[in-house]
């Protein structure tokens, strides 16, 4: 059913007439000026033609002839709603360019369930790649794959890590993680059994969130026992990335090293003890 309309399709494109530059520019002028909508119609049907050309350059990706040609006659409204006749451009030079991104647009889209990179870069790699690779294996065949992918990526201006990654997705079809490893009864196992990570499970991360503000809140509590003097030692001694010496401590509070080692153990005692009576939990928490 999708190719006959495909075909009655292509076979009136084909029966459109040509339009002329002076007509063109006429019925361009009724749909700008007053919204003619036959005048629309004519635009588009005769440049139909020009939609099924340009479907026909994309069909390798694989994708349906038929639904390349209605994203292109989107493209082709498109271009006819924009066009600006007195610029003195023919319809189809200035059509060219929306049908042709409607249609990567599509592409990029339903090409893969994975969605790739949508820059200018990322495109221009995409649809240009196996072009480029093609013309360079056509030489000598001397050229390794990272001289040829160091050669691409000069060419669009993108990493040859790019390039690497972008040439691994076009040569492998996309295969679900749900789907089993093999046919010969391998315990039901799913590929994504296979996939690794070092990272903590979710709820070891919220537990410790959970935990640490607890314990926060605890220091917090505990550090109002201490005076002025045990306070600045403990923070700077043991609550800062960069934890400050004995020997620089005694000589910001004119003390000696030793002075500043006893009033720092004195400090973390009462801290101690004020987190344990403050606190029941904190000695269970704390083994």
């Amino acid at each position: 059913m999708e190719d006959k309309l495909r075909r009655a399709m292509v076979k009136a494109a084909m029966r459109a007439p040509y339009l002329e530059r002076d007509e063109e520019q006429q019925l361009a002028l009724r749909w700008r000026q007053s919204r003619d909508q036959e005048a629309l119609n004519r635009i588009a049907c005769a440049h139909m033609r020009l939609v099924i050309s340009m479907a026909g350059k994309f069909r390798h990706f694989g994708l349906p002839m038929g639904d390349l040609i209605q994203e292109g006659h989107v493209g082709l409204l498109e271009a006819a709603a924009r066009f600006e006749p007195e610029r003195e451009v023919r319809f189809s030079t200035y059509a060219t360019w929306w049908i042709r991104a409607s249609m990567q647009d599509y592409i990029l889209r339903n090409w893969s369930i994975v969605r790739g990179g949508t820059s200018s870069a990322q495109k221009a790699l995409f649809f240009n790649l196996r072009r480029l690779r093609a013309r360079l294996s056509r030489g000598d065949g001397s050229l390794t794959s990272g001289q040829m992918y160091a050669e691409i990526s000069q060419a669009l201006g993108v990493s040859v890590s790019d390039v690497a990654m972008m040439d691994s997705r076009l040569s492998s079809p996309d295969a679900s993680l749900n789907a089993p490893v093999s046919d010969q009864g391998d315990g039901n196992l799913d590929r994504q059994d296979f996939l690794v990570s070092d990272e903590p499970l979710q709820d070891e991360v919220v537990a410790e969130a959970i935990d640490t503000a607890r314990r926060s809140g605890w220091l917090r509590n505990a550090l109002a026992v201490l005076n002025e003097r045990e306070l600045r030692i403990i923070r700077e001694r043991r609550l800062q990335d960069d934890g400050a010496t004995l020997e620089s401590l005694g000589e910001s509070l004119g003390i000696s090293k030793e002075r500043v080692r006893q009033i720092e153990g004195r400090a973390l005692e009462k801290l101690r003890t004020a987190l344990v009576q403050q606190n029941p939990g904190f000695a269970a928490a704390a083994a």
